[in-house]
Order: C-alpha cells, then sequence, then structure tokens
C-alpha cells in the first residue's frame, strides 16, 4: 500500500476535525490486517473508485459518535440513531471528498460513493482486498479508526 495515498486522507481526517470541532488528531498505532474486525459501534464505509479502487471504514466508538455529533449539532444526543448515523456519515463524506481532492493534487483521478453506516459492536467488514491498513486516530473526544482497503489500478 503506497503511503503517497494514504496522507492526504489522514491529512483531509485532521482538517475537517480541526475546522468542525476545533479537535485535533494524533496518530496512534498503525496496524496490517487481513480484515476489518471492530468493537466499535458506529462505522462508516466509503468507496473509492478510479486511479485507487478500494474503501475507507471510519469506525467510531459510541462515545466518540455522539460527542462529535453533540458538537456538530449543539444539542446533546445519547444514543445511536438515525440522526447520529446520517451525522456521522456526512462528517466522513466530507471527509474523504477533501481526501479526493488531495489525491487529485498527487495526480490521482478518483471519485467517492454515498457513505453507508454500519452499527453495532463486534462487526466484521469484508472489503474485498488482501490487506487493510488500520491507523488509530486519538482526539480529546475519543479515539477512532480509519481504515484503508485501497489499490491503485
Amino acid at each position: 500500500m503506497d503511503v503517497t495515498y494514504l496522507n492526504p486522507i489522514l491529512d483531509a481526517t485532521n482538517n475537517v476535525f480541526d475546522t468542525m470541532m476545533g479537535v485535533e488528531t494524533e496518530r496512534g498505532d498503525v496496524k496490517l490486517r487481513e480484515e476489518i474486525s471492530t468493537d466499535n459501534e458506529a462505522n462508516v464505509i466509503i468507496g473509492l473508485t478510479g486511479d485507487i479502487e478500494g474503501s475507507i471504514v471510519y469506525s467510531f466508538s459510541k462515545e466518540i459518535a455522539l460527542n462529535i455529533v453533540n458538537e456538530m449539532a449543539g444539542m446533546e444526543i445519547d444514543e445511536i440513531d438515525k440522526f447520529v448515523t446520517s451525522a456521522i456519515g456526512e462528517m466522513a463524506n466530507i471527509i474523504s471528498g477533501k481526501a479526493a481532492t488531495g489525491l487529485a493534487e498527487k495526480n490521482y483521478k478518483c471519485n467517492i460513493a454515498p457513505p453507508q453506516t454500519v452499527v453495532g459492536k463486534d462487526t466484521k467488514i469484508s472489503t474485498g482486498t488482501d490487506n487493510i491498513l488500520s491507523v488509530k486516530l486519538n482526539t480529546k473526544m475519543g479515539n477512532f479508526q480509519v481504515n484503508f482497503s485501497m489499490v491503485k489500478n
């Protein structure tokens, strides 16, 4: 997996968290996996097509998903519901759109698909590639993972 197309995605993630919520992200553990198996309750899948194909899976615990939406909406929400899944899906969509712009600046043309949200603990997400790079990101709101399953065309 080529880091030149991973960095625009991580940079976009940091930029959106900083701009929308005034929160910085800090990279934590990086692991290479064969599948995405998460115990986080809210997972957003964004498909990529074009020069780079695959998916990005943003994986949030209940705590950080609610913290994000509470900050974005300015109201107290205490359960993952349709409003919460829609909001974190839109945030992942914004991050992925910015990432696509960053990739275009590196001469990679790609498009993103609408977000798909999977709710529930102990979730396995199949991506169709042999290797998945999982990056833990730490914030003052909680920690989350960004999982990359991509191949260059």
